[in-house]
């Protein structure tokens, strides 16, 4: 298991049914799993983003913590999700969007493989990147309305 894995993991079980916030001191964190704060910051940015349904709060200095306060609902993480898309959304962006959902578990495996499937760029051959782009993301914002409702 790659380091990132691990520090996303030990993130995601502080998270409790009672709790949506969590508060970490990233020095401490960096301590018990032995790795360098950078990492924490690089995961913590990386894995938990707005688009992701987390909110990010950092207070610097000694006593300095990182607060990530988790979505209510998997519904309203997806429609942070959609409203974030945007009007055009490339291949790469997208494809990393869905995977992001399934780690989560706010889809499923066979969503996930299903959208991974729609938004291939092999799909959009011959169509120019701007449209293709644009298609892509009305698809993908689709296909997650849909899972919702």
């Amino acid at each position: 298991m790659k380091m990132s894995d691990i520090i996303a993991d030990m993130i995601l079980d502080m998270f409790d049914d009672d709790n949506s916030t969590v508060q970490i001191q990233r020095n401490d964190l960096a301590n018990r799993i032995g790795c360098v704060p950078s990492q924490i910051n690089y995961v913590i940015s990386s894995r938990f983003t707005p688009e992701a349904g987390y909110r990010i709060e950092s207070r610097r200095g000694g006593g300095g913590y990182i607060l990530i306060s988790r979505a209510q609902s998997k519904d309203n993480t997806i429609m942070s999700l959609i409203n974030s898309i945007g009007n055009s959304i490339d291949e790469r962006t997208a494809k990393a969007h869905i995977i992001n959902c399934n780690y989560q578990k706010l889809i499923s495996d066979k969503a996930a493989n299903m959208m991974l499937s729609v938004i291939r760029e092999s799909n959009f051959e011959g169509v120019e990147k701007e449209t293709a782009n644009a298609i892509r993301a009305k698809q993908l914002k689709l296909m997650l309305l849909a899972y919702i409702n």
